[in-house]
C-alpha cells in the first residue's frame, strides 16, 4: 500500500483505552492501566491515549488517571474521526502541549467507510524511536465521519460476533 502499517492494539484497561504501537504480542484486556503500559513498554512499544477528552465515550481515560500516568505516555490522540465535539480535540491538544507529549490523529474506523478520516502524514521511519523523532513534524489531518456513520459501528460489532457462528 502507499502507506506504512504499524502493528498496534487498542486495549481496554480497567481505567480506559490505551493503544500500544509497534507490538509483537497481544496485550490482555482489563488489566490495570499501569500493567497495560508495562506490557506495552516491555515489547519496546509506544503508549498512546486515544480520545482522552471525548465525554460521550465510556472507555476514555479520566483526567486524574492521565495525570498519574503522564510520564509514561508517549502519544496523545488529538484528532479522532469518531469524536463529534471539537472541544475534545482542543482539550487533548492543550494537554499534550502542556505535558510535552507527541500528538497524533486516528480514524478509529469501525467500518471501511470510516478509514482515513483522521490520520497523520509522517516522513518514512524505521521503528518506534525514529517514529518518535519524526512525529513532532508530522501533519495531522482532522476529518470527521458524518453522524449517520455511527450506526455502522454497531453493525460491525454485531457482524464480528455473529460471523463465527
Amino acid at each position: 500500500p502507499p502507506f506504512k502499517v504499524i502493528v498496534a492494539e487498542e486495549v481496554y484497561s480497567k481505567e480506559g483505552d490505551i493503544i500500544g504501537y509497534f507490538l509483537s504480542e497481544e496485550i490482555p484486556h482489563l488489566l490495570s492501566a499501569e500493567e497495560t503500559i508495562k506490557r506495552i513498554k516491555a515489547q519496546g512499544g509506544l503508549v498512546a491515549i486515544p480520545h482522552p477528552f471525548d465525554r460521550i465515550r465510556r472507555c476514555r481515560m479520566k483526567k486524574n488517571k492521565l495525570m498519574e500516568l503522564v510520564d509514561q505516555i508517549d502519544l496523545i490522540e488529538v484528532f479522532n474521526g469518531r469524536t463529534l465535539w471539537p472541544k475534545a480535540a482542543a482539550r487533548a491538544r492543550e494537554f499534550a502541549q502542556r505535558h510535552n507529549i507527541a500528538q497524533i490523529a486516528g480514524s478509529d474506523a469501525h467500518s471501511k467507510y470510516e478509514l482515513a478520516r483522521s490520520y497523520i502524514e509522517i516522513d518514512d521511519f524505521d521503528g518506534p524511536i525514529d517514529f518518535m523523532e519524526k512525529v513532532s513534524q508530522a501533519k495531522l489531518v482532522d476529518g470527521h465521519n458524518p453522524f449517520w456513520y455511527y450506526p455502522l459501528s454497531g453493525l460491525a460489532k454485531l457482524y464480528h460476533y455473529v460471523k463465527p457462528l
